[in-house]
């Protein structure tokens, strides 16, 4: 079995680095004169595919086909019981690559993998704007420059426009990629989606900084050479400048609302420009014609077919069991769950809430385990933002509601993790950033008593701002009557309350719990492909795409093509454009509709089994526990949990010293919450005083 693994992977890499291939000889002038004109020979002459036969072959199809075989690997991958349980040392050569080598800067955090996959790409950058402008200048004579009516400069400054414009076109082709979160190729590459949005910043301010470059280039070009109405031009079966001028338009409205003081400020401002992506790939394709536009397709095909499966499961109302509100603004959420929803921890879910905002989707960290909790699944929320507040002003207020709408997407995570590779885990949060080392130790509890393997010694490092938030501490044992034996786990629990002196006895602020009755319409949180969700994602894309290659090829063969040939023109470039959107769109509609129509009934069978979990709380389940002045426990059960936390009142922790007195061989460093500690912990992890500390740092971005 390891060896077709091993197969499988070979032949993505070979595809991968053939694709890579392509990228790096296009600037030139083999690739420009010899290469293509031979494949457009071959390909676009027919009258099947017709001009868009080449890109097609080369640009679209390789990276779909790595999805898709991805999807396979992924799903035999996720059955095996290896990528649940890592061996130790099967995975440290790994280490050394996700070391951090830059700390501070404009970037964040960035490791060793990730610092040479962006040299690379830096150098990819330079290697073709150098080609095509060396290229581009050579051809450039005072009277070549005069045919065009343009003088020896000009022309020069229109070839730099354009050589900056396909530039954008490379990043534009990875842009959508990072934010494709259901996608085979992040996990491929052991990229969890809500990490990966960084990725997305970086190459969306790339892309806004060649494309306006392009555009300002050719601005000044017809300035000075009095031509400027070519502002206005729509050409039939060319470059649409129009079209061009709003969807870069769309593209620096979008720019401007990523300034961190608006995003912060007026994250609903930013968040509904954001829709202005629509226009500005519509009128992009417009502006290069669909055959160009090839180039960059995957990545947006890819997210078509995410974003649609997406907006299928918001259409679906789930079930929304009960809500535990902590004294410290914080707000536990526990829906019910489909028992075939499996997901690893530091998984994520998007919430929508329409009595608060219809548009608006937050992302949360699931603090349940799907093996200890197979018919429950809860988030943490901390009020901060707008949003966030008037969540737990309607769940704390006076009046009670009886039920609360409510719709998610995902869970996103990891598709696998690693944490048992290590001998000892140093996991250090800041106030809710404790939420993702919830869901870590949970697993292991559940590796530990189920498994009876050998788990690493745990030491949780959590700062508070104040007692209350201690009240989260609750929140790392399940339920009751899951099997959650902490006796088995090495785990030691310091807290940091850093603006009190000692514990308050403000009796007054408890946690509440509140019921709900749920609608008979609300379902349980399920797969929105099922248990087999790879599978079904790899024949969505596969089958989209075939539908769309026999669907386009009939309208090329029979449409396109005749009227190409008796008008005169030929056939318009924008319409030509319109009708591949609209075929890939519905081609995606029609196969992710009906998978989804398919695993909807499963789901509906499987929601008759589930036990009904609504009602009150069942005798002998934990109540929350409060920190009392002697730091008892109310709840018996929690005590082999407080017998492993230490309090500290008035002081933060001296992280240097606690990771320094870590002995293991093979030390994991985790850390969540604010960047200044992130970046500290990586900063001495990094630092080379100490070769067995793994810095891993858990940042949601989205």
């Amino acid at each position: 079995m390891k060896m077709i693994w091993a197969g499988i992977r070979l032949l993505l890499m070979i595809v991968l680095l053939g694709y890579a291939m392509v990228w790096i000889v296009m600037p030139t002038k083999t690739f420009k004169g010899t290469w293509l004109p031979n494949l457009r020979k071959k390909l676009n002459s027919s009258t099947y595919f017709g001009k868009q036969g080449t890109g097609f072959l080369v640009y679209l199809f390789p990276i779909l086909f790595v999805a898709v075989v991805g999807c396979v690997y992924l799903h035999f991958r996720k059955r095996s019981d290896d990528s649940k349980l890592e061996s130790n040392g099967k995975k440290n050569r790994l280490v050394t690559l996700k070391k951090p080598m830059l700390v501070k800067g404009p970037l964040g955090i960035v490791s060793g993998t990730e610092l040479a996959f962006l040299i690379m790409f830096v150098a990819l950058l330079i290697w073709s704007f150098s080609v095509y402008l060396f290229n581009g200048f050579s051809t450039i004579t005072p009277q070549s420059a005069a045919k065009k009516g343009l003088k020896e400069w000009q022309a020069k400054l229109a070839s730099a426009s354009l050589s900056l414009g396909l530039l954008g076109n490379i990043c534009l082709t990875l842009l959508f990629l990072p934010v494709a979160r259901g996608s085979s190729l992040l996990p491929l590459f052991g990229l969890p989606s809500e990490a990966s949005i960084k990725y997305h910043i970086w190459l969306g301010h790339t892309v806004l900084v060649f494309l306006t470059a392009h555009g300002l280039g050719y601005i000044t070009l017809w300035s000075v050479s009095n031509q400027i109405s070519a502002m206005l031009e729509w050409a039939r079966d060319d470059i649409s400048n129009v079209a061009g001028e709003l969807s870069l338009l769309s593209g620096l409205v979008m720019w401007a609302t990523t300034y961190p003081g608006i995003r912060r400020k007026m994250f609903e401002l930013f968040l509904y420009t954001h829709y202005l992506y629509i226009l500005f790939m519509v009128f992009f394709i417009f502006h290069v014609g669909i055959s160009f536009a090839c180039l960059m397709l995957p990545g947006f095909y890819l997210f078509l077919v995410d974003r649609f499966l997406r907006f299928l499961q918001s259409r679906q109302r789930v079930r929304l069991v009960s809500a535990r509100i902590l004294p410290c603004d914080t707000v536990e959420l526990n829906f019910s769950k489909n028992p075939r929803l499996s997901y690893n921890p530091t998984s994520i879910l998007f919430i929508n809430v329409p009595s608060i905002s219809g548009l608006q989707w937050h992302p949360f960290t699931i603090t349940s385990n799907s093996n200890l909790e197979p018919e429950k699944l809860s988030v943490l929320i901390k009020s901060g933002g707008s949003w966030t507040r008037k969540l737990h002003q309607m769940l704390s207020s006076p009046s009670s509601i009886d039920r609360l709408e409510v719709s998610v997407e995902g869970p996103y995570g990891p598709a696998s993790t690693h944490f048992l590779r290590h001998d000892q885990l140093v996991m250090v949060s800041g106030g809710s950033g404790i939420a993702p080392f919830i869901s870590i130790i949970r697993e292991l509890i559940f590796a530990s008593t189920t498994y009876k393997c050998k788990t690493p010694e745990v030491i949780l490092v959590c700062a508070f701002k104040k007692s209350s938030e201690l009240t989260m501490l609750d929140l790392l044992l399940p339920i009751s009557g899951s099997p959650s034996d902490i006796s088995k786990l090495q785990l030691k629990i310091e807290a940091f309350v850093t603006r009190e002196k000692g514990p308050t006895t403000d009796s007054s602020k408890t946690p509440q719990a509140i019921w709900f009755n749920p609608h008979a319409t609300d379902a349980p949180i399920s797969a929105i492909l099922g248990p087999n969700s790879w599978l079904w994602l790899g024949a969505i894309i596969s089958s989209s795409f075939i539908i769309f290659l026999i669907i386009i090829g009939l309208i090329t063969g029979y449409y396109i093509y005749p009227t190409d040939q008796n008008t005169e023109g030929g056939f318009p470039l924008a319409f030509r454009s319109f009708l591949n959107m609209l075929v890939i769109c519905i081609c995606i509609a029609m196969t992710a509709s009906a998978a989804v129509l398919w695993n909807k009934k499963q789901n509906a069978r499987d929601v008759k089994q589930i036990q009904n979990v609504e009602g009150p709380t069942p005798a002998g389940s934990p109540q929350p526990w409060v920190y009392r002045a002697d730091r008892e426990l109310e709840s018996v059960p929690h005590q082999s949990l407080f017998q492993a936390i230490n309090v500290h009142y008035g002081e933060r922790p001296d992280l240097k010293k606690i990771l320094f007195e870590c002995k293991g061989s093979s030390v994991g460093v985790l850390a969540s919450g604010p960047k200044m500690m992130r970046q500290g912990i990586a900063n001495i992890c990094s630092s080379g005083l100490a070769d067995n500390l793994h810095f891993e740092s858990i940042s949601f971005t989205w």
